[in-house]
């Protein structure tokens, strides 16, 4: 709710407020759980592309925001997941 409040507001001023919205990415901080046979399998059962995201993935999404070609996209928070809010 912040990013569309801020791209109210801000607006009028020419700045555009989007987001990205990460589903499961395996990184270090959440090793554990990328480790834990049960947890993994809950994950990859209940998103559609099967499995965990890596960290590279968010970086078209990341410059697609901050590229000229979206300049009209204001308030949006772009979901980076495999799918996942779309399955749940």
């Amino acid at each position: 709710m912040l990013t569309r409040a801020m791209s109210v507001e801000w607006a009028g001023q020419w700045l555009n407020c989007n987001g990205i919205a990460p589903g499961f990415f395996a990184t270090d901080m959440n090793r554990a759980l990328v480790e834990d046979d049960r947890f993994d399998s809950w994950l990859r059962e209940r998103t559609p592309a099967g499995r965990w995201g890596n960290a590279d993935e968010l970086i078209g999404g990341a410059i697609y925001l901050a590229a000229p070609a979206s300049d009209f996209v204001n308030g949006h928070v772009l979901a980076i997941d495999g799918g996942f809010l779309a399955a749940m």
